[in-house]
């Protein structure tokens, strides 16, 4: 067989970080909460629209939380809402 007929496979990256979704809102909120703004009214408005604009870019912010999915933020928000008040 040529090959040129075979399948290439790229093996994944091992380097790229996997990032903690608790870390990146740790680290969002603080920035909000530097630039003045309110951080829930703030994450919440992302979170439902997807619009990073809500975001301040103050301390890379936005570029941070939008390299996690937001459904994977609202994952880590309801296990922390019933670790604190349901469990």
């Amino acid at each position: 067989m040529n090959s040129s007929e075979n399948t290439q496979v790229i093996e994944h990256i091992k380097d790229v970080e996997q990032l903690n979704v608790s870390d990146v809102l740790e680290q969002v909120y603080g920035a909000l909460i530097e630039k003045g703004y309110d951080p829930i009214n703030q994450i919440v408005g992302y979170i439902m629209s997807g619009d990073p604009t809500y975001i301040t870019s103050h301390k890379n912010a936005r570029s941070l939380i939008m390299k996690v999915e937001r459904d994977e933020i609202i994952e880590e928000l309801m296990a922390a809402y019933v670790d604190s008040r349901l469990s």
